[in-house]
C-alpha cells in the first residue's frame, strides 16, 4: 500500500491573516449594503405610487431613499475598490505583468486612496460630532430626525476605505514578496 504526502502549502499559497481579515470586513459590509439597493427600489416605487394614485407625500419616506443612496455608495466604496470598480485605465494596466500591477496597486493604495480616504475622515470629523451634539434633524416638517447618522456615514466611508486600501497594499506586497503566484486568487487583477 502507498501513501501519497498531504500537499505542502507554502506562505505563497495562503494570503496573509491580515489580509483575510480586512477582505472578509470589506466583503461583509459590501454584501450587506448591497441589500440596502433593493429596499430603496422598493421605497422609491411606493413614494411614487402614493404620490401618483392617492395623492399622498411622505416626506419621510422620500428623505429615506436620500439615506439608503448615500448609504450604498458610502459603504459600498471600499467593496468597490476590493473587486476592482474603481476607474483607471485598464487598457494599460491589464497588459502588465503581475508584478508591475502590484506596484501600481501598491503605490495607488499608498499615494492616493490612503491620503483621500484619511483627509475625508479628519475634515469630516468637526461636521459629524457638531451634528450628533445637536441631534440634528430634517429642516422639512415630516422628515428624518435622524440627519446625524446620515453625516455619520461620511466617516464610516473614511473608515471602510482606508480598510480596502490595506488590504490592497498588502495583497500588493504579498505579490512583490511571495511571487506573482501568490496572487492568482487575488480579488479583482485582470491577467
Amino acid at each position: 500500500m502507498s501513501t501519497s504526502a498531504p500537499p505542502v502549502h507554502t506562505s505563497a499559497d495562503t494570503p496573509p491573516r491580515l489580509l483575510r481579515v480586512l477582505d472578509a470586513i470589506t466583503e461583509i459590509s459590501g454584501r450587506s449594503t448591497a441589500w440596502l439597493t433593493l429596499i430603496m427600489v422598493i421605497a422609491t416605487v411606493t413614494v411614487v405610487v402614493l404620490r401618483r394614485l392617492f395623492g399622498i407625500g411622505s416626506i419621510g419616506l422620500q428623505e429615506s431613499v436620500t439615506y439608503m443612496h448615500a448609504a450604498v455608495f458610502l459603504l459600498g466604496a471600499g467593496y468597490a475598490l476590493k473587486h476592482g470598480a474603481q476607474v483607471r485605465v485598464d487598457v494599460l494596466y491589464r497588459r502588465f505583468s503581475r508584478r508591475s500591477q502590484a506596484w501600481i496597486d501598491a503605490i495607488g493604495a499608498i499615494v492616493f486612496t490612503l491620503p483621500f480616504a484619511i483627509f475625508v475622515g479628519w475634515i469630516s470629523l468637526n461636521f459629524v460630532t457638531g451634528s450628533w451634539q445637536v441631534a440634528e434633524r430634517s429642516t422639512d416638517a415630516g422628515g428624518l430626525a435622524y440627519v446625524y447618522l446620515l453625516k455619520s456615514l461620511v466617516l464610516v466611508f473614511a473608515v471602510s476605505l482606508t480598510l480596502a486600501a490595506l488590504a490592497e497594499l498588502v495583497r500588493a506586497s504579498w505579490t512583490l514578496i511571495a511571487g506573482p503566484q501568490a496572487s492568482a486568487g487575488g480579488a479583482h487583477h485582470v491577467n
